[in-house]
């Protein structure tokens, strides 16, 4: 797939990229382990320096840098500086405690007379991140930022349709200070990646995206015995019980269902509500989702955001029609869609039995599963009745209740009265189908890093 800009609004494609060579690739790589010579001998001041003035370059451009993410994948612009602002974040973040979260780790030793013991944190060197069009500027700072500051140096290769937003970022950080070389922007197409997991300059890669991408790179990495991390897709649960302020649950539930155009790994895509409070939480829900208004991105009176591309939308339309076909109801709600743009219509499926394998699903856009529950422990079963196990929330009116329940989901994350809470100082991850690993915190920081073992043994010390 050719790497280009096209609005998702008009369908203008405005901007074509040529795809790396091999050559250009290898360049690239060397390039990267040269920098990371030098890189892993910088001192955490000087690290921390670099991230502060990603930041700050961040925060000045904000204007034009959320420009750039409406323009090629639709992002409504309050979403889009909203973005900027949090990957701002993530790296103010590191350059506060990346110092403290990387000390020597010193272990207690069953006789401290025959000597003491660490674990020091210690980079391990090129590192591949390849990340999706839906966050083009927070899926790289949330695995660059950490890296960067454990002294690693990193490759990015991005989504196809965001190839100006990447380059955006590349000159960020090197407008901020980080040495060339240190991150390298490249158009590689998928058939490379494997060429870039083979270099044994290359130690590890990082993916967020879909699960047929995570299933691919992550085999690539375990035949090259290289580390990886998988961030891939979710179906969240958004479990209400009896209990749940409903007037702001279905607000909520309206928002996060629907931003950045229903296209969120962690997005509420599973309504689970117990049966007293259904039949409500259903009407309220549509007239929420029925306010929506679609239109251009970049109006501030718009409220639901086109789908990245046409051909996003096309299968979006499809997977809707598959779960009708195996007995779901799809109620569309609200107003028609414009006659142009990548959009989809808000559509609210019920009725998905236990046999229908839509129930199973992760649909990526404005498109609701909602399911009725008999009593809370119901929906909790149905709420781990999914292959994926990324977030979740459960709302109460007694939260700590609510976090009860929460430890029965099977999932990496789960909120309680909120839909999910992207911030730079949570954690991201989950398990099953929705991947392994952790990025953000001290957890992302040390997912790339040598835990050396140094242990200085007294010379008389026995056998």
């Amino acid at each position: 797939m050719p790497f280009a800009t096209t609005n998702p609004f008009t369908g203008e494609t405005l901007k074509t990229f040529p795809t790396a060579t091999d050559a250009q690739i290898v360049e690239a790589i060397g390039a990267a382990h040269a920098a990371f010579l030098s890189w892993r001998e910088t001192g955490f001041a000087e690290r921390a320096q670099i991230m502060t003035n990603a930041a700050t370059i961040l925060r000045r451009d904000s204007a034009s840098m959320a420009a750039l993410l409406t323009l090629e994948m639709g992002k409504l612009l309050s979403e889009a500086k909203a973005e900027v602002e949090l990957s701002a974040a993530i790296f103010d973040y590191y350059a506060h405690h990346a110092e403290a979260l990387l000390q020597p780790e010193r272990l207690p030793v069953a006789d401290p007379a025959e000597g003491e013991a660490m674990l020091v944190c210690e980079p391990l060197g090129v590192l591949l991140c390849v990340e999706p069009w839906n966050f083009p500027y927070y899926q790289i700072a949330r695995i660059i930022a950490p890296q960067l500051s454990a002294g690693n140096t990193m490759l990015l290769k991005h989504a196809s349709n965001v190839p100006q937003s990447a380059a955006a970022f590349e000159a960020v950080m090197l407008e901020a200070g980080l040495p060339k070389g240190a991150f390298i922007n490249l158009y590689a197409g998928h058939s490379q990646i494997e060429l870039i997991l083979n270099d044994p300059r290359v130690q590890g890669v990082a993916l967020t995206g879909s699960e047929a991408a995570g299933a691919s790179v992550a085999a690539a990495a375990g035949k090259a015995l290289k580390k990886s991390t998988m961030e891939l897709g979710g179906a969240d649960a958004f479990v209400v019980l009896a209990d749940a302020d409903l007037e702001k649950t279905t607000k909520w539930a309206v928002f996060g269902r629907h931003w950045n155009g229903g296209q969120v790994c962690v997005s509420s895509k599973r309504m689970i509500i117990v049966d007293p409070v259904y039949d409500a939480f259903l009407e309220g829900y549509t007239k929420g989702v029925a306010a929506l208004r679609m239109g251009d991105p970049f109006d501030p009176e718009t409220t639901l955001a086109p789908l990245s591309s046409q051909s996003a939308a096309d299968d979006l339309k499809a997977m809707i029609r598959k779960a009708v076909e195996h007995g779901a109801t799809a109620t569309e709600v609200g107003p028609e869609a414009p006659n142009h743009g990548a959009f989809v219509r808000p559509t609210i499926l019920t009725d998905i039995g236990e046999d229908n394998p839509a129930r199973y699903w992760e649909f990526f856009g404005p498109v609701s599963m909602l399911f009725r529950a008999k009593d809370e422990d119901d929906a909790v079963r149905i709420a781990n009745d999914s292959p994926f196990g990324l977030g979740g929330s459960v709302f109460t009116g007694d939260p700590a209740h609510g976090a009860e329940v929460a430890k029965k989901i099977s999932t990496g994350m789960v909120f309680v009265n909120h839909p999910t809470m992207v911030k730079a100082d949570l954690p991201f991850g989950g398990v099953r189908r929705s991947g392994y690993g952790r990025e953000l915190l001290g957890l992302g920081l040390k997912e790339f890093v040598n835990h050396k073992l140094i242990d200085v043994v007294d010379i008389d010390a026995p056998f």
